[in-house]
């Protein structure tokens, strides 16, 4: 019985790290612009491939996943994830629609970060290529964010 009990245990760990990268991010993308005006906060849109771009799980790892990123994030921006994971069968809505934003917004590669207004206009470069920990990262969130216009 102990054997099994310790195998639920790791399986349940398990389980919650990998739910801890979607944690505040929404995945629908008609309720992110819905969400974007309604509260006035541009989107930052993570176009990523969670199970098998190198880059995007540093990324998750070093800077999203962390108190500082999110503690920011949570009064100033929407959070959007389009993922579009190789191992992982995701609905085939979702898939389509996370596939319609790669096609729009990704034009260097994996990841791509944008702030976006709620219409879906870019409003910064890509974020995405950023230097160092969630220390940089929120540097250049910061810029960008100065620049977009007040409304």
């Amino acid at each position: 019985m102990k054997p099994l009990l310790r195998s639920l245990a790791v399986l349940a760990a398990t389980a919650s790290f990998a739910l801890a990268g979607s944690e505040g991010w929404l995945t629908d993308w008609e309720a992110a612009k819905a969400k974007s005006k309604a509260e006035n906060k541009p989107i930052l849109i993570n176009v990523t491939g969670s199970d098998w771009c190198g880059a995007c799980m540093q990324l998750e790892k070093d800077v999203f996943s962390t108190a500082a990123f999110k503690d920011f994030a949570a009064g100033k921006v929407i959070l959007m994830e389009a993922d579009l994971p190789e191992k992982t069968k995701l609905p085939d809505a979702l898939r389509k629609q996370n596939e319609a934003l790669e096609a729009k917004y990704v034009v260097e590669g994996f990841p791509t970060v944008l702030l976006l207004d709620a219409e879906g206009k870019k409003l910064s470069a890509d974020l995405g290529d950023y230097e160092g920990d969630a220390a940089g990262f929120l540097k250049i969130l910061k810029e960008a964010l100065a620049k977009v216009p007040a409304k």
